[in-house]
């Protein structure tokens, strides 16, 4: 496992067993895939020690969690869950796998922090089919916004602070999903379809639909990656029902919408359940927050080969699932404490270039350069080394240790 994570952390072209094994200095990928399909030991221990972590290391009490779903593109009908499907990954209809993930958001870092594989009723209908692919016998078909209900629940008794849910419009338009918030006290801004009933008024579209233009104000949700994200903004706070929420109550339900700058027909909607006092701007930062799933995935599949596997049974895809959030976990957390510290630069491992000419050819060196003060060996991110010719991997960090099938800081 400890070879395994450090591979997908290590600068590798694919992130298959193969390459894997190779970085890792194994002469076969035997081992490699055992442990994803035959060894002894459970991924959600590994996972709920992964909550334990990313609380620890970038937790603050104004946490945001995040629902969202991937595809995962494949070939043929054995790997578990896969079927013609819906993939908004792909944009379209796809033979694909798809995840269903919770990401965890504060100022200082993102990581992804619990996952469930999606599968369709043609797989639970068809038990024969799931134990081919060692389904386990309990998972019954489960919708998207069920398995993200039982992922929130999860979080909630982790040691994860969490102030906040959020997610599209998939997720936010289930009222068990909101109900189950409610009643935990969460504070939520979900997206729902413009269709989207609210009690009293209607179709949400329609109640926004007679607005008063001094009611639209331009708010920033947040940063992108081309600067602040400013839209028209909308807000409307929704009479208390007595019935549910007694004579003093806690939350305000409220309903949003986000209206595009230069196109003024775009229009997103919301709904949104927050504590007595929490303001429109603090409304707006939350949905805003929905985007840091994105970048999770899209960091956690280019970074850590998120979805560079090679296994088709259920079993593996869990394994390797979780093993890929725990080094991306552990990416986020090394990136948020070189920010605390300033944004320290990252010392490259090789005290000088490992490429070397010599008699008009390229060559690439052994690095044999004793480590000094300035340049330090094995600094952050663990790489393959050259040792007499042959491939060896070097030591994790001094400060990723192994306990209970996790990754943590030992020290600083």
């Amino acid at each position: 496992m400890r070879d395994y994570v450090r591979a997908l952390l290590g600068p590798v072209g694919r992130k298959n067993s193969w390459q894997l094994a190779e970085h890792a200095g194994h002469c076969t990928p035997d081992g490699l895939q055992r442990l994803l399909n035959g060894a002894t030991w459970n991924a959600d221990d590994v996972r709920d020690d992964l909550q334990t972590y990313v609380a620890d290391k970038v937790g603050e009490a104004d946490g945001v969690l995040i629902l969202d779903d991937t595809g995962f593109i494949k070939k043929g009908t054995t790997s578990a869950g896969v079927q013609r499907q819906y993939s908004g990954t792909a944009g379209r209809t796809e033979n694909c796998q798809i995840g269903v993930f919770a990401a965890y958001a504060t100022t200082r870092a993102r990581a992804l922090v619990d996952r469930e594989l999606y599968l369709p009723k043609s797989w639970t209908d068809d038990r024969e089919r799931c134990h081919a692919a060692k389904i386990p016998d309990e998972r019954t078909f489960a919708t998207k916004p069920e398995l993200a209900r039982a992922m929130v629940l999860r979080a909630l008794a982790s040691p994860l602070p969490i102030a906040w849910v959020t997610a599209d419009a998939a997720y936010g338009q289930e009222w068990r999903f909101r109900q189950m918030l409610e009643e935990a006290a969460v504070g939520y801004v979900l997206a729902v379809p413009k269709s989207q009933p609210v009690p009293r008024f209607g179709r949400i579209d329609y109640l926004f639909s007679q607005a008063p233009d001094e009611a639209w104000e331009q708010r920033s949700c947040g940063d992108g990656a081309k600067g602040p994200r400013v839209y028209d903004w909308a807000a409307v706070q929704l009479p208390v029902t007595e019935d549910f929420d007694g004579e003093r109550p806690t939350h305000h339900r409220w309903a949003l919408a986000r209206r595009s700058i230069s196109r003024p027909d775009q229009i997103a909607y919301y709904l949104a359940y927050a504590p007595v006092g929490a303001g429109v701007d603090r409304l707006v930062r939350v949905a805003g927050r929905r985007w840091a799933i994105e970048e999770c995935f899209q960091a956690a599949k280019n970074e850590c080969g998120l979805d560079q596997y090679e296994v088709r049974r259920y079993v593996g895809w869990m394994r390797h699932i979780t093993l890929a959030m725990l080094a991306h976990a552990f990416l986020a957390a090394t990136a948020a404490q070189a920010a605390a510290k300033g944004g320290a630069e990252t010392i490259p491992p090789w005290s000088r270039s490992p490429w070397q000419k010599s008699a008009g050819s390229w060559q690439l060196a052994s690095h044999t350069d004793p480590p000094t003060a300035s340049h330090p060996r094995n600094e952050l991110v663990p790489v393959a080394a050259q040792t007499s010719g042959r491939r060896q991997a070097l030591p994790l960090p001094a400060t990723m240790s192994f306990v209970g099938g996790a990754v943590r800081q030992d020290r600083p």
